[in-house]
């Protein structure tokens, strides 16, 4: 019975370390970048997209896709930042409770 108590305290804890880790996820943000940092993307923690900066030099040409690929790409690296975060935070957050290396939360 002590081994079921431990478990369900340290589940208990876990819920509430998870909730802080979702608010601070929400205060961050992150920032990625295409074309030698001519376009920059900047994301919050939970992927929701903050803010998106093109150079000016970009407008000079009639090449459109090319413009809208590079966003693309700078809002796919901004929300892998996010994901690398998260996952971080998750392993610091199961490493003190004794959950195995490989253990996944679904978000």
């Amino acid at each position: 019975m002590k081994n079921l108590t431990e478990m369900l305290k340290k589940a208990q804890e876990m819920q509430s370390k998870m909730g802080d880790m979702q608010s601070g996820l929400a205060d961050m943000t992150v920032e990625g970048e295409a074309g030698a940092g001519m376009v920059k993307v900047t994301l919050n923690g939970t992927g929701e997209m903050k803010n998106v900066s093109i150079d000016d030099s970009l407008f000079s040409t009639e090449d459109r896709e090319v413009l809208e690929d590079l966003i693309v790409a700078a809002h796919n690296q901004a929300k892998a930042k996010v994901a690398d975060a998260a996952a971080e935070q998750m392993k610091n957050l199961a490493g003190g409770m004794g959950l195995p290396a490989d253990f996944k939360m679904p978000f």
